[in-house]
């Protein structure tokens, strides 16, 4: 079903549909033909498509009537080309803290990016042109959607290229360093194991020592993991 023009789709699913795929999307870019394409894949891969958005408040409205799991949204949408796309997943957050959020750009925005990934679990930051991969970007996908975040590699060596000269993380070791930078782009243990062709096993005690010596506090792996990730960003920006 389209609405209001070609600003937003809703689209049909049976609820077996729904349950079966890997989760519940709502796109929003305002580039017709890239939102169709990218539905089309999401949908082969096994996610719902649930609705798409030509603007941020076309999107806000879908994600109210929707609730999904997921949202991916260009950070630049009308009316201004601005940062409409950055604002609505602000309210996103805010309203609906436990919606996946996917911000898709074309170039690397470092402090909005820091500031987007700063605001909890669950949220991405891909440059367009990194996806390449189709497996590999609805791996990221779910990732964020189970509460992960994700960061662009480009955005990363960016930060680490502008380090401050007051470092919070100069208690890593080079290999700690290492380990959560690959954090920050999102990889899981094993991912970071097959990167450094190290054990999982070993990756882990890196992982702990990380943890440990960036002070952060005892609230479960997954949360503590996050705001690694943030202590990296924000020392590294």
């Amino acid at each position: 079903m389209t609405t209001e023009g070609t600003n937003q789709h809703i689209s049909e699913h049976s609820p077996a549909d729904v349950e079966a795929g890997r989760g519940r999307v709502v796109l929003a870019d305002d580039d017709l033909l890239l939102r169709e394409s990218m539905s089309s894949l999401l949908e082969r891969v096994g996610f719902a498509v649930l609705g798409q958005a030509g603007d941020a408040s076309h999107l806000l409205t879908l994600v109210r009537e929707i609730i999904p799991d997921l949202v991916i949204v260009d950070i630049r949408m009308p009316p201004d080309h601005a940062m409409e796309g950055l604002e609505a997943a602000r309210a996103i957050r805010a309203e609906f803290p436990q919606i996946g959020i996917l911000v898709l750009s074309a170039y690397v925005e470092t402090e909005h990016a820091t500031e987007l990934l700063a605001s909890g679990r669950g949220i991405g930051y891909l440059l367009k042109s990194r996806v390449t991969d189709v497996t590999e970007f609805a791996e990221t996908l779910e990732r964020i959607a189970k509460g992960a975040s994700v960061v662009d590699p480009a955005l990363v060596h960016e930060l680490v290229a502008a380090q401050r000269r007051n470092d919070p993380l100069s208690a890593l070791s080079l290999r700690e360093r290492e380990v959560l930078s690959l954090m920050a782009e999102g990889r899981s243990n094993a991912g970071i194991a097959r990167h450094l062709w190290v054990t999982e096993g070993t990756v882990e005690k890196h992982v702990q020592h990380i943890l440990t010596k960036l002070q952060l506090p005892d609230t479960g792996d997954d949360h503590r993991r996050v705001l690694a990730v943030i202590r990296f960003l924000e020392g590294t920006g």
